[in-house]
């Protein structure tokens, strides 16, 4: 079978291609990686499984200072995928903004929940889709994803 590990449930901790990486943190300028390991963190302040993302208020948390701009490459199983969407949504409602790589599951509860409002055909409020080209390489795979990827900017 052409996929590895990355698409199977053995693990969800795949680092941001780079290139991704470089081009968005130039316009955004992040502050916090609010997903990510001691060797996959793009930004010197992080987040682990042990400091648990998703139990912390972003815009109210000591440690950030009131940073505002996160980046946000969750895991992708749906489970975990779906909560880091409704959290970053929230957080954009109470003054965050974070910039989300997503797989392109336009699909998804969580998708029309909280990034596409397909009543009015239109990203809800205060929310940005960023459709990418092709299919991502992701950092320490040897194939290209099996999904598109997309960009979700959570404006405050």
């Amino acid at each position: 079978m052409k996929n590895d590990l990355m698409f199977s449930s053995k693990s969800d901790e795949w680092a941001t291609p780079q290139d991704v990486f470089n081009q968005l943190n130039a316009e955004f300028r992040f502050d916090v990686d609010l997903a990510a390991t001691a060797e996959n963190a793009k930004v010197p302040h992080f987040y682990t499984k042990e400091r648990d993302a998703l139990s912390i208020s972003w815009s109210g948390d000591s440690i950030l200072d009131n940073l505002p701009c996160g980046w946000l490459n969750p895991p992708y199983s749906r489970g975990l995928c779906a909560r880091f969407i409704a959290k970053a949504a929230e957080e954009r409602r109470q003054g965050f903004m974070t910039v989300m790589l997503l797989p392109a599951r336009t699909d998804t509860k969580a998708f029309h929940t909280h990034i596409y409002d397909a009543s009015t055909w239109h990203p809800r409020q205060g929310i940005d889709i960023r459709l990418l080209p092709g299919r991502l390489k992701f950092s320490g795979s040897r194939h290209a994803a099996p999904f598109p990827s997309m960009v979700v900017v959570f404006e405050p």
